[in-house]
């Protein structure tokens, strides 16, 4: 997707500007809208002046508060991490759930609680991380065979075919050892019983993953223009590259031991990061964030509304975006590119 204007850096610091603002509308929202409808006026009151005697208080804060930030902070991970394997690989089809990578987590997930069900949750969280670690290296690996190299739609069908197949495999385990009810809430993707220990495994990942990413930003601006480019301007890309696959293991390991596999929201939101933005990394990743952050929490509460009383998992509602993106982009990008 083509870059829609040159901005002056003070229009890019108005936009993200507006979009905090709208993000914190949209949290507000979030908190708001459930089961039980409450007034934004009560949910001012249970921040600002919480009375542990009154019900609705409660929920908000242990409940609905938990939920808005959980959102936020898995879909700022997932549109960085898209952000970045699509700038290290210039492959415009490239995001953790095309790749593979939420499969690969939730599927060390489905393992871990077939064969250790007492496992603690810091054990779910490292497992999810080694399982996106196993799925990238399937994914380059089998990617590499192809004689012709590694193309962005070899790459893109590569990581559909790891994802598929770690999919099935967590399916069958799934029944096997009647898992289904635990498995479905990681397998479709959702925010319910999300708490304020799931913010704070978000907010530790994120300070250690988003500074990496921020950290090598300019770097992988370089990169995006070609490897011998940025080679020729006394760039390390090996090492870029493996601090930026760090950052997506952290950033994406921990979005999915929350959420589960919400897909397709780093292939959407870095394209149109670029497309608003521009081409800088080092406006993209910040932007991103706030972006990603935006587009969970609001698909979080399209969730809630659309089949009232009842919750539609938000890895549908992000896929229902996500699907006509892929296919597009697809389309445009053709077999050998």
């Amino acid at each position: 997707m083509r870059e829609f204007i040159h901005h002056s850096n003070t229009s890019k610091l108005i936009i993200n500007i507006i979009t905090i603002l709208l993000l914190i509308v949209s949290i507000g929202l979030s908190v708001s809208y459930g089961s039980t409808n409450i007034a934004l006026g009560t949910v001012w009151q249970a921040v600002f002046h919480f009375d542990p005697e009154l019900t609705t208080h409660q929920v908000i804060q242990e409940l609905r508060l938990p939920r808005a930030f959980s959102a936020a902070l898995v879909g700022a991970f997932l549109a960085v991490s898209g952000a970045i394997m699509q700038g290290m690989t210039r492959n415009p089809l490239a995001s953790p759930s095309i790749m593979g990578v939420t499969d690969g987590a939730a599927f060390a997930l489905v393992l871990m609680l077939a064969f250790f069900p007492t496992i603690s949750t810091m054990g779910l969280i490292s497992s999810s991380f080694i399982g996106a670690g196993l799925a990238v290296g399937l994914v380059f690996m089998i990617g590499s065979f192809s004689p012709s190299g590694l193309t962005p739609v070899k790459l893109a069908l590569a990581g559909v075919a790891i994802g598929t197949m770690l999919r099935s495999i967590s399916s069958i385990l799934s029944l096997h050892f009647n898992l289904e009810k635990q498995m479905a809430f990681w397998l479709a993707g959702g925010l319910d019983g999300t708490s304020w220990a799931s913010v704070t495994i978000l907010v530790i990942s994120g300070i250690i993953g988003l500074l990496i990413a921020i950290v090598i930003s300019k770097s992988i601006t370089v990169l995006s223009l070609g490897e011998d480019m940025a080679t020729g301007l006394g760039q390390n890309n090996l090492m870029i590259k493996l601090f930026g696959i760090l950052s997506i293991l952290i950033l994406t390991g921990a979005a999915v031991s929350v959420a589960g596999a919400v897909g397709f929201v780093g292939l959407i939101v870095p394209h149109i990061t670029r497309f608003i933005i521009g081409t800088d990394y080092r406006w993209i990743i910040p932007s991103s964030i706030l972006f990603g952050a935006l587009l969970l929490v609001l698909a979080d509460v399209v969730s809630r509304l659309v089949n009232a009383p009842f919750e539609t998992p938000v890895g549908a509602i992000t896929s229902l975006i996500g699907v006509p993106f892929f296919l597009y982009l697809a389309r445009g990008s053709g077999g050998g590119k």
